[in-house]
């Protein structure tokens, strides 16, 4: 079986490399020619752990090819998988004109029956654009093709996604056609094994579960800040609420640690784009911008923390930053809560010394030299009034504290992430403000 992927960036990559690795032949289709190069030496441009390795296997097996050349990578294949971007308006919405470009370039291609999939996260009623858009071309070039649309949205955490695209827990798709079930039940039979479902429904109600999946998760998070921040108005610890409501099995343990807000990809798009088209409906969502709002303010949670300990007088002073990306195990830093305080602490006249295992290269390319970068987790606190924890890397997890308070001018620790212990940091000396629990100054 072939299937061509068009785009190569996170899912469209992922994807490629997932299903070459269970015996499919992938042709992955890209304009940029300095990407596709790049990407046929078996270098991959993002930061994904396991990734690497199956892309370099499966290019030695020549499962899975890259090139710009569209025609020749949709030669054979039985599907078509839209995987481009679709980032968001000035307004909000989802921008499909790179979707509907390839949905162009297909219908000036096509010659035999195909499935084209759309992998990318796009709005309700987007495939029935696709479909138009395919149509039109075909009645341009005078030719009656037979073609069916599917949407397969993805379901992938960054830092995680081999694993999750090769073991998924549920894959869904929106069909029009028996026989385009029957070509998505041959691509994912391979995955089925874990005994996960694949769940098959009409394409408006699979486009919008991505959204409301997204939603969902979102929605926990921005609960639990909300708790959070009232447990430190009535004195709580919201570690042990956290505990109290996650062992009730209707709740769960999943998505309900607090923080300083969610960041990536996939949530603020996603957040913004469905609340988009619940207004072009005439609906408003009132829980979800109420989630996009929380989200907001608890990017700024640890910075209004820093403020006030400071007495609102940053000039001059030196924070150290660990972590930059949205989370762990990744070098995304696309809505970012790291760069909301950093630019905001660099706003107030303080400097910004910071260390993150992946993602400092992506932060240079934004700031540049306005902060300064660390080779590592100790010389970002050489000589700072306060260490600021922001992405939860492992190696972030136990650090040498008696090393920390030697470089650092300050022994001050703002954990945005509540990795650390109020109790243990007391006794070693260190003045200590988390999210929702007890702070030690």
């Amino acid at each position: 079986m072939k299937i061509t992927i068009i785009g190569t960036g996170y899912v469209g990559l992922v994807s490629g490399a997932c299903f070459s690795e269970t015996g499919i032949t992938v042709s992955c289709v890209d304009i940029s020619k300095e990407k596709i190069e790049t990407l046929k030496k078996g270098i991959i441009p993002i930061y994904e752990p396991g990734l690497e390795a199956i892309v370099k296997r499966n290019l030695e097996k020549e499962r899975l090819t890259f090139t710009i050349d569209l025609e020749e990578g949709m030669k054979e294949s039985e599907a078509v998988f839209i995987a481009v971007g679709t980032p968001p308006g000035e307004d909000g919405s989802a921008d499909l004109k790179h979707v509907l470009s390839v949905a162009e370039n297909i219908g000036k291609l096509i010659k035999e029956y195909v499935v084209i999939v759309t992998k990318s996260t796009v709005p309700i009623g987007t495939s029935v654009k696709v479909k138009e858009t395919v149509n039109a071309e075909l009645v341009k070039r005078g030719l009656q093709v037979p073609f069916d649309i599917a949407s397969n949205p993805e379901f992938l955490k960054e830092g995680a996604a081999v694993d999750d695209f090769l073991r998924p827990d549920r894959i869904i798709v929106g069909i029009e056609s028996g026989r385009a079930r029957k070509i998505m039940e041959k691509l994912y039979k391979p995955f089925l094994l874990n005994g996960h479902p694949m769940i098959f429904m009409d394409i408006a109600s699979a486009e919008l579960t991505k959204y409301a999946a997204n939603s969902m998760l979102a929605t926990r998070i921005s609960f639990m800040n909300d708790i959070a921040n009232i447990c430190e108005l009535v004195g709580a610890d919201v570690n042990s609420v956290r505990k109290g409501i996650g062992s009730d099995p209707r709740i769960g343990n999943k998505f309900i640690y607090p923080g300083i807000g969610y960041g990536g990809s996939c949530f603020p798009k996603d957040i913004k784009a469905i609340i988009k088209t619940a207004d072009s409906y005439g609906y408003p969502l009132k829980v979800i911008k109420a989630v996009e709002e929380v989200n907001n303010h608890q990017k700024e949670v640890i910075f209004m923390k820093i403020m006030e300990y400071f007495k609102e007088d940053l000039s001059g002073r030196q924070f150290g930053v660990w972590g930059l990306s949205f989370k762990p195990n990744t070098d995304d830093i696309r809505e970012a809560p790291s760069l909301t305080l950093i630019n905001k602490l660099l706003d107030e006249g303080a400097k910004v010394k910071a260390y993150d295992p992946a993602a400092m290269h992506e932060v240079k390319k934004l700031l540049g030299n306005k902060i300064e970068y660390s080779k590592d987790l100790y010389e970002a606190a050489i000589d700072i009034d306060a260490l600021i924890l922001v992405t939860e890397w492992s190696e972030f997890r136990i650090p040498n504290y008696k090393v920390l308070g030697k470089l650092m001018k300050q022994k001050i620790i703002f954990d945005g992430r509540n990795i650390y212990e109020p109790e243990e940091l007391k006794e070693l000396g260190f003045k200590y403000f988390c999210i929702g629990r007890k702070t030690i100054n």
